[in-house]
């Protein structure tokens, strides 16, 4: 493990090994959690987080202990949480998109040795999931999502309608207009010109709570959780994605390209991703789904609950 000396404020807890490696070309932290009895089936997953910029400190605080019976990576994004930030240079954040977020997951398993892992995304980070189980088929067992995100444009329309209707103004979707005046040849910047709409009406942290949690002290619970865990901020990586088109991509078209099987765990009360995005996994990718009655982060609504559909997506 290379020098954590710069880090004392995030020691890994009791049981999991920590590393700060650098990997295709990023400094990445990332803790590895063994099973005390291990068995030949067992399987190992690894944690990606949603943000995007967020990381996997608080998942682990809060559902790490109901997860003992598998080996677990606990991986913080490049630029994320206790990973190395960004580099600021125009060519550094060049290397924040899709592609190069599933070769650091692949990096890592190589740097452990491992011959196959079980990638659990949620939010954003279902994305890194799926895209790793259609790239390296033979290096996934099996991919679960949690309340993916996968169509960003549709996405940011769900925010506009939510924005709009809290403010009490009429819906005024800018597609038609972008789409207009955007030259022949070029894409229509949608997505961005929706959000750019929506957190005109409402900011953005108070846009995302109204859509995300079913209710208040499930908000307040992960608040808690990260002031406890000190580890705030990914302002840095979600404007480097901004800047290389967040708002434009859309993943529906690669989801019949994964071999692999995919399960849905998706919280009823999370309006960013069910039902619209949920279907388009559904619809397109064969996806097993289990709807909770939970908001985007359905271990704070119900842990049992969540827990449980989790074991029966990696153990069918």
């Amino acid at each position: 493990m290379d020098d954590l000396a710069d880090m004392d404020d995030f020691q890994p807890q009791d049981g999991a090994e920590a590393h700060f490696e650098h990997l295709n070309g990023a400094d990445l932290y990332f803790e590895v959690v063994e099973p005390e009895f291990a068995s030949a089936e067992l399987q190992t997953l690894i944690y990606l987080h949603g943000g995007p910029g967020y990381n996997s400190l608080t998942f682990r605080d809060l559902v790490g202990e109901r997860l003992s019976a598998y080996r677990v990576i606990y991986l913080d994004q490049r630029g994320a949480g206790r990973s190395g930030a960004l580099d600021d240079t125009e060519q550094g954040s060049d290397t924040l998109d899709l592609d190069t977020l599933t070769a650091d997951v692949e990096a890592v398993r190589e740097f452990l040795g491992l011959e196959t892992l079980t990638p659990l995304g949620h939010g954003f980070g279902a994305l890194i999931a799926l895209e790793y189980a259609r790239r390296f088929p033979t290096r996934t067992n099996r991919a679960v999502v949690v309340n993916p995100w996968v169509h960003f444009p549709d996405l940011a329309l769900t925010l506009l309608e939510e924005a709009s209707a809290r403010r009490n103004v009429t819906l005024e979707d800018p597609k038609a207009e972008v789409t207009a005046r955007t030259p022949e040849g070029q894409h229509p910047q949608v997505g961005a010109a929706r959000i750019e709409a929506a957190f005109a009406l409402l900011n953005a942290r108070d846009l995302l709570n109204a859509l995300h949690f079913k209710d208040a002290p499930s908000r307040m619970r992960l608040e808690f959780a990260d002031v406890e865990g000190q580890l705030m901020g990914g302002a840095e990586v979600q404007q480097a994605l901004v800047n290389q088109g967040l708002w434009e991509f859309e993943y529906p078209p690669f989801l019949s390209e994964i071999r692999r099987q995919v399960y849905v765990i998706a919280g009823t009360h999370d309006a960013t991703s069910y039902p619209a995005q949920v279907q388009w996994l559904e619809d397109l990718g064969g996806a097993d789904v289990t709807l909770l009655d939970a908001g985007h982060y359905p271990w704070l609504d119900d842990e049992d609950e969540f827990v449980a559909a989790l074991e029966e997506a990696l153990s069918r």
